[in-house]
């Protein structure tokens, strides 16, 4: 009988809601201090990582709560929060709930 594999699960920063790991974003902080979106999907980059839904209203209250900035203990710039809003429009953003 074959078992079927985890699904590794996350937590999204701006919604507080699980979700499996392939279905959120991975943000970085390097060990040189740089803040990066993760955009590889197998192998991950360096660092401390956090997740978020890409989802405009996840984003929009990731923005707002500056809860990044306190889980990556470093200033977050705009051109992530910018990147994260464009992967969110990319996939569709729409509610999936």
């Amino acid at each position: 009988m074959l078992r079927s594999r985890r699904r590794p699960i996350r937590t999204c920063l701006g919604c507080g809601q699980t979700r499996p790991k392939l279905d959120m974003v991975r943000i970085v902080r390097s060990p040189e201090g740089e803040v990066v979106v993760d955009t590889s999907r197998g192998a991950k980059r360096n660092g401390r990582g956090a997740y978020v839904d890409p989802r405009s209203e996840c984003i929009a209250a990731l923005r707002a709560s500056r809860r990044l900035s306190r889980e990556l203990e470093v200033e977050i710039p705009e051109a992530v929060y910018d990147e994260l809003s464009s992967i969110a429009a990319q996939r569709g953003a729409t509610p999936s709930r």
